[in-house]
């Protein structure tokens, strides 16, 4: 029996009476059926979201973070459940399953209790008796697009701060994992989200993303995803508020100071955790030339050890999908003819594929310079800490980058002319903490920051407002 949508409290059966599969990307099998949802799907979401939303917005924020707290409660009871959903559906490791659902409890909490401190501003005025502030208040209905690679952790990040700022929305998931997104939408409805304030419609960005970002209804559009389809946002959503976060190329720095041991920690972590389906995965090592011989050898060492296989028992997870491994497959041949393949390479029977790393890479090379979305690394080799911020600066995008370095000055420097909205000091480029904002600069977005207090900026408006108890018209900017 196929999975419904969820739209104004109830589960419903798309108005396109077509129906897709949901498939465990390491094993092949099928995780369930799912509604194929259509632009009129879509209209019936907005307009429950409409009728919710005028009682939602009234709801105090203190109460509406209750509502929240209790879904990360609701998390937790079910986090061993939830990280294996995220394993089966999309394929990474156990582990990283269960940090998924953490990530997603975290959020919850962290923005149940901005219900208490959903702060505006006072200030003074230009004329006597008469005070000043400004208030935040909700943008309205909210079309929340995510993708696949954190598919409880991001719609969380998405929909926590919406709710609590008192949106209602209509969240439509990645059509490779729309049951980790079913189970969370049940969690929200159990911990008392009302009828109509969450709206889930699955299908394809074709028949179910483009109308929402279209839809006059839908007061703003938060997209995770690839720069191309962010264009379309853009390009598309009118006069709405948008949010975009669309990937990333991101350097991990190696001087000739680096702990090589913690280096190559990181660098596995970074490059090949999530099977390196990341926006922050580190693409590009920028190595200097004096390390760059021992830290070859301990990575080939560290990267020979990693399993391949079911994310319940290895090291390294499958491509979330065929496309991608073909993707992939493309990028390795560019590679071989712009660098030079130092270990794996190779497509592996399903969506399974060798962590991968080239050496002698030059800045321009394709590989170091557009976001694969797999576990390939290039090695890059500079000779001084200008010319590896130079080389890490020159891709388009901007999201994450780390350095590793014993040296504080050249710490700070990183942290100075690093082009990105996250910088790490001896860690990886993964890892981001949800109380921090996080997003980037250049083509990773549009300059939106989600999570920490800046998540709130995101989902609400500033009003400001003058309360004049002078008993008497008062001009501003007159002189009388």
């Amino acid at each position: 029996m196929a999975e419904k949508l969820f739209i104004g409290g109830k589960w419903v059966k798309s108005k396109s009476g077509k129906t897709f599969t949901s498939i465990n990307p390491a094993t092949g099998g099928t995780i369930g059926t799912f509604q194929s949802g259509n632009s009129k799907d879509v209209g019936l979401a907005v307009r429950a979201a409409r009728k919710a939303y005028k009682k939602w917005r009234l709801t105090p924020a203190p109460g509406r973070g209750e509502i929240l707290f209790e879904a990360a409660r609701l998390l937790k009871k079910n986090k061993k459940r939830l990280g294996k959903c995220v394993t089966d559906e999309m394929g990474k490791q156990i582990s990283e399953g269960l940090g998924d659902v953490q990530e997603a409890i975290d959020v919850f909490e962290y923005m149940a209790a901005e219900g208490r401190r959903f702060f505006g501003h006072t200030t003074t005025s230009e004329s006597p008796d008469k005070f000043a502030m400004t208030v935040r208040v909700p943008l309205g209905v909210c079309g929340l697009i995510t993708p696949w690679n954190f598919p409880i952790a991001i719609p969380a990040w998405k929909l926590a701060p919406c709710l609590i700022a008192g949106n209602a929305a209509v969240f439509k998931p990645a059509s490779d994992t729309p049951g980790c997104a079913l189970e969370l939408v049940k969690i929200l409805s159990e911990a008392g989200v009302p009828d109509g304030v969450v709206n889930l419609v699955t299908g394809s960005g074709r028949n179910v993303g483009a109308p929402i970002v279209r839809h006059k209804g839908i007061d703003a559009i938060s997209f995770t995803g690839s720069r191309e389809v962010g264009e379309f946002v853009a390009a598309n959503a009118g006069l709405k508020k948008v949010g975009l976060e669309l990937g990333g190329k991101n350097p991990i720095i190696v001087m000739g100071d680096a702990d090589l041991d913690l280096a190559v920690d990181g660098i596995i972590w970074g490059a090949f955790g999530t099977t390196g389906q990341r926006c922050t995965a580190a693409s590009r090592v920028i190595v200097h030339k004096a390390v760059e011989k021992p830290l070859l050898a301990r990575l080939l060492r560290a990267t020979g050890k990693l399993t391949i296989g079911y994310g319940m028992k290895a090291d390294v997870g499958p491509l979330v999908n065929q496309a991608a491994v073909e993707k992939t497959k493309a990028y390795v041949e560019i590679g071989k003819k712009e660098g030079k393949l130092f270990c794996g390479g190779n497509a592996l029977e399903g969506n399974f594929f060798e962590p991968t790393i080239f050496t002698k890479v030059k800045p321009s090379a394709r590989i170091a310079q557009e976001e694969i979305f797999g576990p390939v690394l290039a090695i890059i080799t500079v000779k001084s800490l200008g010319e590896a911020i130079t080389v890490a600066n020159s891709t388009s995008y901007g999201l994450s980058a780390a350095i590793y370095t014993r040296d504080v000055n050249s710490a700070f420097t990183a942290i100075r002319d690093l082009e990105a909205g996250i910088t790490y000091i001896n860690a990886p480029t993964i890892g981001a903490e949800v109380h921090l904002p996080f997003g980037g600069v250049k083509a990773t977005g549009n300059g939106t920051r989600e999570a920490g207090i800046l998540g709130l900026e995101e989902f609400s408006e500033v009003k400001t407002a003058y309360v004049d108890y002078s008993g008497k018209l008062q001009k501003a900017q007159i002189d009388e």
